[in-house]
């Protein structure tokens, strides 16, 4: 009941700030980072709408934190606006205007609206690497507070990061005299042990269902983290109402990561040819053949994937079984394909590797699970896009691909095949140093980040859950793959804790 009046105090004031354009964007923005967002759609919409017609007018821009601000929410919202209102802060010989160099917070908003740039945006990019170079140099101030706000923003910029894992340290940093301030956090902490909870009863449904299904003692060299792999769900779908859905994709989630040990660590290649081939045939005449452990991972993987399709066509008229079988197929001959790669020690060109590793890494089949468990737009049209391994889905998966193999360490223990981009890279271009080859990754990274900005903004045939479902798989990546000496995840140990 508390709850919900306060939801109700901050959507009055949200409605309060009215015309004062730059009031409503830092509200706007603040309930964001604090992951209390779901609650006001519809105020947020109305703000960025009334924006959003006079955006491009050059006279209402005197401000360098509104105009950056602007830029990134409506940007964020899938809202197409030009970078070129950026060229405004350049002087006739085509300088940035020294003015701006000393505003602090412009920088940090110029920096943040940077990461939201696309293929071709020479403008946003020039404006990213300023105010980088500025901030990185005024991270030394005196100002201790400050500072650490500057570092977090370099460190993790918005659209890159998970409000929900950021949400504490922004509350620490949120200081203001505004009386709405407190309100908002008020909401907030409120809202974070509601949600808490949510997640404790889906960690304890999680937790029974892979006691229950009993992999973890047949598959005795597989992985079995189910709390680790629910922490997908929890970051790639944030809203509280979307509790059963969270727990359905931690199930195919958990299939991805046992099969890929069987192909990593435990299959010879013979029977890793028999399985890639009884999944794609989905016969149980084309299971007999296969060793007991596959046999009782292809009945799990079965059992699963008619649960699921069962579901969605109670839910919304329309059966996956094909889509959901064809992806697993598809994943399975990736697999095969390192499988045999490692088998004669061949080691692929980049492109190869990569066209390839995008597929393993499992994004596909994961998000082609999540696309009929939200059942929004559900048509012909769209499966078959979904089916087909659209943009918005392989610059997700690529994202990952790249993370993964930065190779900072090898995942838990998992002494497996697994090949490496580094590897190829450094392979194909003889004399490249590791430091140089990581920098190319990294590189490619943010060129890929362009495209998957792009593949977010109209037209896009997908739902704004489903779109910012792939968005927070590439955020959840760093946080997933960022080992340290002891085969640990510190960050994401970190998040886990507090979100559960």
């Amino acid at each position: 009941m508390e709850h919900a009046k306060k939801v109700e105090e901050v959507r009055s004031v949200l409605k309060e700030a009215g015309e004062d354009t730059l009031k409503a964007l830092l509200m706007i923005d603040a309930v964001q980072r604090l992951g209390i967002d779901y609650h006001f759609h519809g105020e947020i919409e109305a703000v960025l709408e009334r924006l959003y017609t006079k955006f491009n007018m050059s006279d209402c821009h005197n401000d360098l934190y509104e105009l950056a601000l602007g830029f990134r929410l409506l940007r964020q919202e899938g809202y197409y606006v030009s970078a070129d209102v950026f060229n405004n802060l350049k002087d006739k010989e085509g300088k940035v205007q020294e003015k701006i160099s000393q505003d602090i917070e412009g920088l940090m908003g110029l920096y943040e609206a940077s990461q939201l740039s696309i293929k071709g945006e020479d403008i946003l990019e020039e404006m990213g690497d300023f105010s980088s170079r500025l901030l990185y140099a005024w991270n030394t101030n005196d100002d201790q507070s400050q500072a650490r706000i500057v570092r977090n923003t370099l460190g993790h910029p918005h659209h890159k990061s998970l409000a929900r894992f950021m949400a504490k340290s922004f509350l620490s940093d949120f200081q203001g005299t505004e009386g709405w301030i407190n309100v908002f956090k008020e909401l907030a902490k409120m809202d974070f042990n509601l949600v808490k909870s949510i997640h404790q009863k889906e960690i304890r449904q999680v937790s029974k269902w892979w006691e229950d299904l009993g992999l973890a003692k047949e598959l005795k060299f597989a992985r079995s983290q189910p709390l680790k792999w629910h922490m997908w769900p929890l970051a790639v779908l944030p809203h509280p109402s979307l509790s059963e859905q969270r727990v359905e994709l931690t199930k195919p989630i958990s299939l991805v990561y046992i099969i890929d040990d069987i192909f990593d660590v435990h299959g010879t290649l013979d029977e890793l040819t028999l399985f890639t081939e009884a999944v794609n045939r989905w016969k149980y005449e084309a299971v007999e053949p296969l060793p007991d452990y596959m046999k009782t991972c292809f009945n799990a993987l079965n059992g699963i994937t008619n649960e699921i399709s069962s579901k969605v066509y109670k839910d919304y008229g329309w059966n996956p079984i094909d889509s959901l079988r064809k992806s697993w197929a598809i994943l399975c001959n990736a697999f095969l394909v390192e499988a045999k790669w490692f088998s004669v020690g061949h080691v692929p060109k980049t492109d190869e590797y990569l066209k390839n590793g995008i597929i393993s890494s499992g994004v596909h089949v994961v998000l082609v699970h999540m696309f009929f468990l939200l059942g929004h737009g559900i048509t012909k049209r769209n499966v078959d896009i979904v089916d087909d391994f659209p943009g918005i889905i392989s610059s997700a998966a690529t994202i990952l691909r790249l993370w993964d193999d930065l190779g900072s360490a090898k995942d838990e223990n998992q002494e497996g095949h697994d090949g490496s981009y580094l590897d190829c890279y450094m392979k194909e271009n003889p004399g490249t140093s590791l430091e140089n080859a990581r920098c190319h990754v990294m590189h490619s990274i943010s060129e890929t980040w362009k495209l998957l900005n792009q593949q977010c903004l109209p037209p896009n045939p997908f739902s704004s859950c489903f779109t910012k479902a792939c968005l927070n798989v590439a955020r959840m990546v760093p946080l997933m793959y960022s080992y340290d000496g002891n085969q640990c995840l510190p960050s994401l140990e970190e998040h886990m804790k507090s979100l559960i």
